[in-house]
């Protein structure tokens, strides 16, 4: 049986190699085949969504810290509530 790979070149893109456990490589060619994705593919899709993942916990940090360091005063927004538009349910 001859198995054949194909790798497609896309200049903007570099080869890299990763180590991962047996089970973990399983488990990624498993959801890859399911999502109809290649093993690369799969992985540059999950480490966008952890990038970004990362990104929005680092703005949440520095609005913890922002707001720690400069607090609300009570009611201060009160006065936009006339002006929020919420939808209908």
């Amino acid at each position: 049986m001859i198995v054949e790979f194909i790798v497609e070149y896309i200049p903007h893109m570099e080869t890299i190699q990763i180590v991962l456990e047996n089970d973990l490589r399983v488990a990624a060619d498993r959801a890859a085949r399911l999502l109809r994705l290649n093993r690369s593919q799969l992985m540059r899709e999950a480490l966008r969504e952890y990038l970004l993942r990362l990104e929005t916990k680092a703005r949440e940090e520095r609005d913890r810290k922002g707001y720690a360091k400069n607090p609300p005063v009570r009611g201060e927004a009160q006065v936009w509530e006339s002006e929020a538009a919420w939808p209908e349910l």
